[in-house]
């Protein structure tokens, strides 16, 4: 008897084609890549460029420039730049390009790279140590920064005595110099606290420099002083652009910027802010901003009643 081997092992199974694990490993890479023809057409794209650019894959094949949208993308296939950084108009990205040959002749993958962060990142960076050379040229800078050591280590003491609270004010506005307008309005006019001196000095002093800062010339600047709800209230008012409510919690964090159309000559990335807060807390008080209802900027500092000298 004659066996039929086929028979006893069954049915035959369909032959598979073979998997292309390069194409597989395309297809999930965390990069865009496009596979281009020999007349630079787009034929395939992988999950991250079809993604990106929302490639749609029965479009296909289609010209660099009609799947993209961008003609940066055709002049680096077009000179064969085998790596260059592309500014995306469309897409409002920057992209790292990579382009190699492709498996059969006349092919190309163009690989990219979104960079966009890291390039915003280098941006803010050197607008740092731009701003912080600024500073650093600045005698009054050093002597910010050593005083915020000595807050945040403790190591700054109370030195309280008794004083005039206009007279304070009115030798902040002579420092501040003769060429600001600077209205000042003290209620009560004879104000007598008992607290710690240069630290208040300092600190309304470093409101008045932020106000000069962003009040337009020959614009006046405010300052009030009264008694409110058993505290005192200083207040400096700039007529500036104003800052956004959603930053006002912000601005006294150190090096956090608002740009209020600053004019690049100002200089300064926010010590004197947040040197004035601490301060304020120092002297057991407390600060913050608002916009003053005709425009313009106004920052607070509120000092408990006990100050008050007799209360």
């Amino acid at each position: 008897m004659i066996w039929d081997r086929r028979r006893e092992s069954g049915p035959l199974e369909p032959k598979l084609p073979p998997r292309d694990l390069f194409a597989e490993l395309l297809e999930h890479a965390p990069v865009m890549a496009l596979l281009l023809d020999g007349e630079n057409r787009v034929v395939g794209a992988n999950e991250a460029a079809r993604d990106f650019f929302e490639i749609e894959q029965s479009r296909l094949p289609a010209s660099l420039v009609e799947v993209t949208l961008e003609s940066r993308l055709f002049d680096v296939v077009r000179l064969d730049q085998p790596q260059a950084e592309a500014q995306l108009v469309h897409h409002r990205a920057t992209v790292l390009t990579q382009l190699v040959a492709g498996r059969r002749e006349g092919e190309k993958l163009l690989f990219l790279t979104d960079i966009t962060e890291l390039r915003r990142l280098s941006t803010v960076r050197q607008e740092f140590v731009a701003n912080l050379v600024h500073e650093l040229k600045t005698p009054i800078t050093s002597l910010r920064l050593t005083a915020e050591g000595d807050i945040e280590t403790g190591a700054m003491a109370l030195d309280v005595s008794e004083f005039d609270l206009g007279e304070l004010v009115h030798d902040s506005v002579a420092r501040l110099g003769a060429d600001r307008i600077v209205n000042t309005s003290i209620s009560p006019t004879e104000l007598v606290i008992s607290t710690d001196r240069p630290k208040l000095a300092q600190a309304l002093g470093n409101l008045l420099d932020n106000a000069a800062k962003f009040s337009p010339p020959a614009t006046a600047i405010d300052v009030n002083t009264e008694i409110t709800n058993d505290e005192v209230v200083l207040s400096v008012r700039d007529r500036g652009p104003g800052i956004s409510p959603e930053h006002w919690s912000r601005v006294f964090e150190r090096f956090y910027k608002v740009d209020r159309a600053r004019p690049r000559e100002a200089g300064g990335f926010g010590l004197g802010l947040a040197i004035t807060k601490h301060l304020v807390q120092v002297l057991g008080g407390r600060i913050w901003t608002a916009t003053a209802r005709d425009g313009g900027q106004v920052f607070y500092i509120a000092l408990p009643h006990q100050v008050l000298t007799g209360a």
